[in-house]
């Protein structure tokens, strides 16, 4: 047995929503940092039903100056695994 991390979407999200605030930006200020059309992925992210792909995920730590580790919240599940 051992730990196997998983993501928390919904802490994650929270998370997103919580650094967004901090560094003063709207969700419209976002979408216009990413050049998205519609704000429907920054929405997802802080509701915990999508997670930012691995590419907006470091230019989230850049906008909000934060390592990637302050922003995905990472919970370790036993579990055993058997080949």
């Amino acid at each position: 047995m051992f730990n196997v991390p998983t993501i928390n979407m919904a802490a994650t999200g929270r998370k997103i929503m919580e650094l967004r605030e901090r560094s003063g930006l709207t969700v419209k200020d976002l979408q216009d940092l990413f050049g998205f059309a519609t704000p429907q992925a920054i929405y997802k992210w802080q509701h915990g039903t999508a997670m930012p792909a691995i590419d907006n995920l470091v230019f989230l730590s850049a906008i909000f100056q934060v390592p990637i580790d302050d922003i995905l919240v990472v919970n370790g599940e036993e579990m055993q695994i058997s080949a």
